[in-house]
């Protein structure tokens, strides 16, 4: 009998043991800072996907600060952007053959952006990006937007934009 109500004791333990530790992990849980986010659509009769991290201003000074003008960046957090097309495309004018890619863009103070497409498509931000690896690179021409917090890709019927802090990064397919 002294057995049985010790294994009942314990097996009730146990229980209320994780029930506690599954309720503490869920209340600790953090949001992401840069969640990763995707967005797909056709354009020109290609599927499109981008898929990228997503993250805040939170009162930053973006292009200029946090990214410096006229160095590569990743078009994202953390891991590069990676950019999707079943078929060939024409991005601003020039061929992109079907295939997955890392997307990064240059920002100029000043002038035109450049919009690069490589063929490493999984790499961790920028750090190892390898000019050699270039399968395209277009010039675009930035706008200024009301201040959008998170960054958000958008795919229309005609390309896509990059749209973050007070700058969008429109790219015109065809």
């Amino acid at each position: 009998m002294k057995t049985l109500f010790q294994a009942k004791a314990l097996a009730f333990f146990l229980c209320a043991l994780l029930v506690s530790s599954v309720a503490v992990a869920q209340k600790s849980a953090k949001p992401i800072p840069s969640p990763r986010d995707s967005v797909s659509g056709k354009v020109a009769g290609a599927n499109i996907k981008i898929w990228y991290g997503s993250p805040s201003v939170k009162g930053r000074k973006i292009f200029g600060g946090l990214e410096p003008w006229g160095k590569v960046y990743r078009a994202g957090a953390n891991e590069a952007t990676q950019f999707t097309t079943d078929k060939n495309i024409k991005v601003e004018g020039q061929t992109l053959p079907a295939g997955k890619y890392a997307f990064f863009v240059i920002p100029m103070e000043k002038g035109k952006w450049t919009v690069i497409f490589n063929k490493t498509a999984v790499q961790w931000g920028a750090f190892k990006y390898d000019q050699k690896q270039d399968q395209l690179r277009v010039m675009v021409t930035p706008k200024t937007i009301p201040n959008q917090e998170r960054m958000v890709y958008k795919i229309t019927k005609n390309g896509f934009s990059m749209d973050w802090a007070t700058t969008s990064v429109p790219v015109s397919i065809k």
